[in-house]
């Protein structure tokens, strides 16, 4: 267990690394589902994983919201995260696949 001061730090830290620390004091309500996708991924982050699994982020989201998390998303390859996703946004794939997996 850490102290609250050092995890709202760390929060704090991977929020700005998905471009949203102002949204930090917000309830899931009242955030837009991108900002949703990328809390749960802040989240993810600050667990220091070597690997994200991903299943259709960007499924459940208007098309204007798609692209902050894909955004996101490319941002975290470009640093050398390993990602798994599970994904219908094929430009997004070819864009930062090593490997790509197409199944009918």
């Amino acid at each position: 267990k850490m102290p609250k001061k050092q995890a709202e730090e760390i929060a704090m830290h991977f929020l700005k690394r998905v471009k949203i620390p102002e949204q930090a004091n917000k309830y899931p309500g009242q955030l837009s589902g991108g900002q949703q996708q990328r809390v749960a991924i802040a989240r993810s982050l600050c667990m220091n994983p070597r690997i994200m699994l991903f299943d259709e982020p960007t499924s459940a989201l208007d098309p204007e919201m798609i692209k902050e998390v894909l955004e996101t998303m490319v941002g975290l390859a470009e640093e050398g995260m390993t990602m798994l996703c599970v994904t219908h946004e094929m430009g997004f794939a070819r864009k930062v696949a090593n490997r790509v997996i197409f199944m009918d």
